[in-house]
């Protein structure tokens, strides 16, 4: 697949994954973090099923086989699943948004940098730390920028 495409194609999902933050968040105060996240696993759990059926290839292993540390990263949807239903309602959606990405590039730099978990390691540059700094203050920014109402947790119309 072509480098572009492939790029495209990531931040396509990252704002996928903030519509999904809002709509979830929405649904979370309306029926609850819980059951909002149930939902989520559910549908995307029934849905993967069905392409795992139908379009994917046979593979080496089984999940069954692969080694048990490699099952945990399963876990951690379930982690920001919570948090993000919880907070985007209470700071909004973007802010949520940036705060998990910040947090996302903070440790992908250190997996990158040691090479944890079998990847290769890249080492930590004065650019990426400047990235990092950045996009915390672009952070600070975008959460002292809340209104009022945004901060009190009225709901909007």
């Amino acid at each position: 697949m072509n480098l572009i495409l492939l790029l495209v194609l990531v931040v396509a999902a990252g704002a996928v994954l903030s519509v999904q933050a809002a709509i979830n968040g929405r649904l979370g105060e309306s029926v609850g973090v819980l059951r909002s996240s149930l939902l989520t696993f559910a549908v995307g759990a029934l849905i993967t099923g069905l392409l795992i059926v139908f379009f994917q290839p046979p593979q080496a292993m089984s999940l069954l086989q692969a080694p048990k540390w490699q099952l945990t990263g399963a876990l951690f949807g379930v982690v920001y699943m919570l948090v993000m239903v919880g907070a985007v309602p209470r700071v909004g959606t973007a802010v949520a948004t940036v705060a998990v990405i910040l947090g996302q590039l903070g440790m992908g730099m250190l997996i990158d940098h040691f090479g944890w978990f079998g990847n290769p390691a890249i080492e930590l540059s004065p650019h990426r730390v400047l990235a990092m700094l950045c996009l915390a203050l672009a952070l600070l920014f975008m959460y002292r920028s809340r209104t009022p109402q945004a901060v009190s947790g009225k709901p909007r119309a």
